[in-house]
């Protein structure tokens, strides 16, 4: 799908998406449990798209993180994603951003053995865009298949890979320190390299990233975050060659956000004097903030600074109304971060073209290519929810 617009002027915790997953299931009428034809259970359990946590592992204490291992799919929890973004430009600096997801969420605890191929107790699903700065047109995908019959799947032998059909990320050394990206849409198509620079960040306490007061509420979550990138985007019938950084998300666990949840706001931004910052806020259905998501600063060297809620001021700016949802959205951001320094990190953040909504895939969010200026300059990546669907009840 393509979003087209033209303008005067040139956006961690996903499981909402993972959740969705459960729904679109029972819409499309059959069981993964089952074999290929199999009906829907009676009783549409599936339709709580929170899921039933009994029977699954939680997110209660520090992880003991074995790299490259810990790349892998951790199927003892309910929902995992691998998430890339990133910046791109050719050499004559016309710039492009993209986003490359695959999902896992687990519909059941155990699967029955069986002989048929096609019985699993896996979904995934993949979320592909590409945001073509120049032209300001933004074009996006979703895929929807079972974890069966080599349809899809994350697995670490021979090598680290995660697959939907034919789009996937594969490492292409043992260590998988250096993995490639593959996907192709109707109209826009990435074949990428990227290059591990840092050691994996880890968030929160040790990898234990809390999302409310409530135990389990909370998932393992690391980061790479800077990935030298060079490969090929190409638009319609035009191939670029690009360079750039990307950054990787990986996240699993059970359960995630608290009752009063509304949605949130994520953002992962590279700085050019080698830094990197993930800061983010959970907004709460009474207006106010979740106090148990912060940040993380990434230094040049690959230590970090963990940053609490209370260091970390997020202020919207202007709006802009998406012509497919009618949501409104901010239109930029200024931020005061306290990253233990004599003065604070003080950014301006802005979209690098307002329209880079995702809005076929059953819940419409935001996720789009930013600049940044004020104490530090550079490039990043936004992801904003709840403003077209609130996320309460939703898992």
């Amino acid at each position: 799908m393509v979003s087209e617009s033209v303008h005067s002027g040139a956006n961690v915790i996903r499981i909402l998406f993972a959740g969705a997953l459960i729904l679109t299931l029972v819409i499309l009428g059959f069981s993964l449990i089952g074999g290929a034809n199999a009906p829907a259970p009676a009783g549409a359990v599936l339709l709580n798209t929170a899921g039933d946590p009994a029977g699954y592992a939680r997110a209660v204490e520090p992880w003991d993180w074995q790299f490259p291992v810990d790349f892998g799919a951790h199927p003892e929890f309910q929902t995992e994603w691998w998430y890339y973004t990133g910046n791109l430009a050719t050499e004559e600096g016309r710039r492009f951003g993209f986003q490359f997801t695959i999902f896992r969420r687990s519909i059941t605890p155990a699967v029955e053995a069986t002989e048929s191929e096609w019985r699993t107790n896996q979904v995934y699903m993949a979320h592909f865009a590409v945001s073509d700065i120049a032209d300001q047109r933004f074009f996006h995908e979703s895929r929807l298949v079972r974890g069966a019959a080599d349809l899809a799947g994350a697995v670490l032998t021979p090598n680290y890979r995660v697959w939907l059909e034919d789009w996937g990320i594969s490492g292409l050394n043992p260590e998988a320190t250096l993995t490639q990206i593959q996907a192709r849409g109707g109209e826009f198509a990435l074949n990428l390299t990227l290059e591990q620079t840092k050691p994996p960040a880890l968030h929160g306490d040790d990898g234990l990233s809390a999302k409310s007061d409530q135990v389990g509420n909370a998932s393992y979550y690391y980061s790479l975050t800077r990935l030298l990138t060079r490969g090929e985007v190409r638009i319609g019938e035009q191939t670029y060659s690009v360079t750039g950084a990307a950054w990787k998300d990986h996240e699993f666990g059970t359960s995630a956000l608290g009752e009063d949840a509304l949605g949130w706001d994520w953002f992962g931004l590279q700085f050019d004097d080698g830094r990197e910052l993930m800061v983010g806020q959970i907004r709460l259905l009474d207006g106010g903030k979740d106090p148990y998501f912060g940040g993380l600063l990434i230094n040049a060297d690959g230590s970090t600074r963990v940053l609490p809620a209370d260091a970390i001021v997020i202020d919207a700016q202007g709006s802009w109304t998406s012509p497919h949802t009618g949501a409104t959205y901010p239109a930029g951001w200024t931020m005061q971060i306290d990253v233990g320094t004599a003065a604070p990190l003080v950014l301006e953040v802005t979209p690098l073209m307002a329209d880079q909504e995702l809005h076929d895939g059953g819940i419409a969010y935001w996720e789009g290519a930013v600049q940044i200026a004020g104490s530090a300059t550079g490039y990043g990546y936004a992801e904003l929810t709840g403003y077209a669907d609130s996320l309460n009840g939703r898992f």
